[in-house]
């Protein structure tokens, strides 16, 4: 099998890691990754914050929510939908931005920082470092906001962990392929019976690692899809001069 393909399958969130520290060689060969990817009309909506003080990893690991893993590993990335950038861009050609107002640039830009992400994330695996994805940075992305000195137009989207692995994580198990391949068009038949039998192996799983807390997948999602989790964000968006209402 191709070697990339091969990491891409070998994914694992780990969430243990020593404070050894990730030399700036390596980091700035990860974090080009994410410089080179692509943006929507090559706006190049997207900037990193690298954060490596441990007051700071340990204010971030706070405001996400009490990760500590955050705290613990040397180097935290936080990627921002950044359309301050564009706009200053836009005024040297004598133009006044208003794509910031639109939805439609949102999900651009938080798409793009996907895609960053995304490369960072493998380059810092195959590199032999670990990983692990961070939605949580949105939990209170107002004190976030302030702590990175972020200007307006901008937002914190997400976050990624980078650390070498104390102790190793487990694979764990995915829904049936079927569920994410629809070849045509989307297929609902049998979806609830897919599930169900992802939710017995998942409790299987929990059980093969000695996990007693482990939940089902439905258990799992609705644990944060019951309600809006992360309540903050929109009135964070508005603030940081974003417009949703187009």
């Amino acid at each position: 099998m191709n070697t990339i393909i091969e990491l891409f399958n070998d994914h694992k969130s780990e969430r243990s890691f020593t404070d050894r520290a990730i030399d700036d060689a390596t980091l700035e060969r990860i974090i080009s990754t994410a410089y080179r990817a692509p943006t929507s009309v090559h706006s190049q909506q997207v900037s990193v914050i690298v954060t490596r003080d441990a007051e700071k990893r340990a204010q971030i690991s706070q405001i996400a929510g009490g990760q500590p893993w955050i705290a613990k590993a040397p180097v935290f990335i936080t990627f921002v939908l950044d359309m301050y950038k564009t706009g200053v861009g836009m005024k040297l050609a004598g133009k006044e931005q208003v794509a910031h107002q639109s939805i439609e640039s949102l999900v651009a830009g938080a798409t793009d920082v996907g895609i960053a992400l995304g490369s960072v994330m493998a380059a810092a695996r195959s590199e032999g470092l670990g990983i692990v994805p961070i939605g949580g940075i949105r939990l209170r992305p107002q004190e976030l906001i302030a702590l990175l000195d972020l200007p307006e137009h901008t937002f914190p989207v997400a976050g990624v962990v980078i650390g070498h692995v104390d102790v190793p994580s487990h694979h764990k198990p995915r829904l049936p392929l079927e569920t994410f391949r629809h070849d045509e068009a989307y297929v609902t038949d049998g979806l609830e019976a897919k599930i169900t039998r992802y939710n017995q192996q998942m409790t299987e799983h929990w059980q093969a690692i000695d996990r007693n807390d482990g939940d089902t997948w439905s258990e799992s999602v609705s644990g944060y899809y019951q309600h809006i989790y992360f309540p903050d964000v929109l009135p964070a968006l508005l603030k940081q001069g974003f417009g949703v209402d187009k």
